[in-house]
């Protein structure tokens, strides 16, 4: 099965009437597609990244963390929206793509902002402090490790802070049962956990693949 969760000619319209990406975005894109094209569709698109920025700035994020930096694109978004002294930890394991990522994060002014960690991002987040202290996480990364990252990061959200989850229909695997694959059992386990944990309020869109906004409580 495969579904779009909206047909080309809303996602154009949703594109136009959303904040436009700049240049410095705009080529970013580009040069992910031309140097990374075999794994160009894990960039998230400029809709989806106007709406992290907003999320961002929404809950006045001072601690911000991201799992599944790429070459960038998430990261930028996010720390154009943290306040002032706010500071995103990146997660990934690719020193390739994300060399690219640090040459875009200093074009776009925000390399101070962003600290970047290349190690198992669930080993990254099992580090951090227990304190429930961040104010907005980000997960686009390996869909099978996604209940880890969950659950090690909403209990460290802060009251009030926001955990977003990227590609949570997989292109519509998520609807259909003779999926059983390790990614797809993953993703509807943890779509089947946010929708039932009492610690958050949380709201799926049909947005590009698939996105969860879960607010602690």
């Amino acid at each position: 099965m495969d579904v779009e969760a909206s047909h080309d000619t809303v996602s154009d319209y949703l594109l136009a009437h959303s904040a436009a990406e700049d240049d410095v975005l705009a080529r970013l894109a580009e040069e992910t597609r031309t140097r990374f094209s075999d794994f160009s569709g894990m960039q998230i698109t400029a809709d989806e990244g106007a709406l992290l920025t907003m999320l961002t700035r929404l809950t006045g994020a001072r601690s911000a963390v991201e799992v599944g930096t790429f070459t960038g694109y998430s990261s930028i978004c996010i720390a154009r929206g943290l306040a002032e002294g706010g500071r995103l930890l990146a997660c990934d394991v690719s020193g390739e793509w994300t060399a690219l990522a640090q040459r875009y994060w200093a074009e776009a002014g925000v390399a101070d902002r962003i600290e970047l960690r290349l190690a198992p991002a669930a080993e990254t987040l099992a580090a951090l402090p227990e304190e429930p202290t961040i104010d907005i996480a980000f997960v686009d990364a390996d869909k099978e490790s996604y209940p880890i990252y969950y659950e090690e990061l909403v209990r460290r959200l802060r009251p009030g802070g926001l955990l977003v989850l990227d590609n949570v229909l997989l292109g519509g695997e998520v609807f259909d049962e003779s999926e059983q694959g390790v990614r797809v059992t993953a993703m509807r386990a943890v779509n089947d956990r946010v929708a039932a944990d009492d610690r958050v309020d949380a709201v799926m869109l049909p947005l590009r693949d698939g996105v969860t906004v879960a607010r602690r409580r």
